[in-house]
């Protein structure tokens, strides 16, 4: 997935699941790719084992200019989410991640004003499933386990 802006070190980003369920994810520039994770690989049945409806890996945001930030974040998910959407800050408005595989990732651009020392408003994630009902919303529960309404 390609971002929208680009930092000094990132303008994409990759996530592939093998078909033992392990996820690697790192962040790309150009044709290269770099992760915060050594190894970086994730293994899904350690969290889904503790309860979990959706985890997050990575989750940062990073300045691309003056008054503007590349927010960028992945996880993954279980099979009762149908859908993955992420808002910020205050805003209630939700855009939807990309998602395949039991894996997601979403990029913006966040404009936070003239003053590159301003910080972009938090991306909180949301998850529906198959009939539309939000079954987690990280503003409201922090803690991703048994996270069932």
């Amino acid at each position: 997935m390609r971002t929208p802006v680009a930092s000094t070190d990132t303008d994409g980003v990759v996530i592939a699941v093998d078909s033992a369920g392990q996820y690697v994810q790192c962040e790309s520039k150009g044709n290269k790719g770099t992760s915060m994770s050594v190894p970086a690989t994730f293994i899904n049945d350690r969290l889904w084992g503790a309860g979990h409806l959706i985890e997050f890996f990575d989750s940062f945001s990073t300045p691309t200019g003056a008054g503007q930030h590349l927010s960028l974040g992945a996880g993954h998910y279980t099979p009762d989410v149908a859908k993955v959407t992420i808002s910020y800050g205050d805003d209630p408005k939700q855009y939807p991640a990309v998602m395949a595989g039991g894996a997601f990732a979403y990029a913006a651009a966040v404009t936070t004003g003239p003053d590159r020392k301003s910080f972009p408003p938090a991306p909180y994630v949301h998850a529906y499933d198959a009939n539309g009902k939000e079954i987690y919303n990280q503003k409201t529960q922090p803690n991703v386990k048994n996270t069932r309404k």
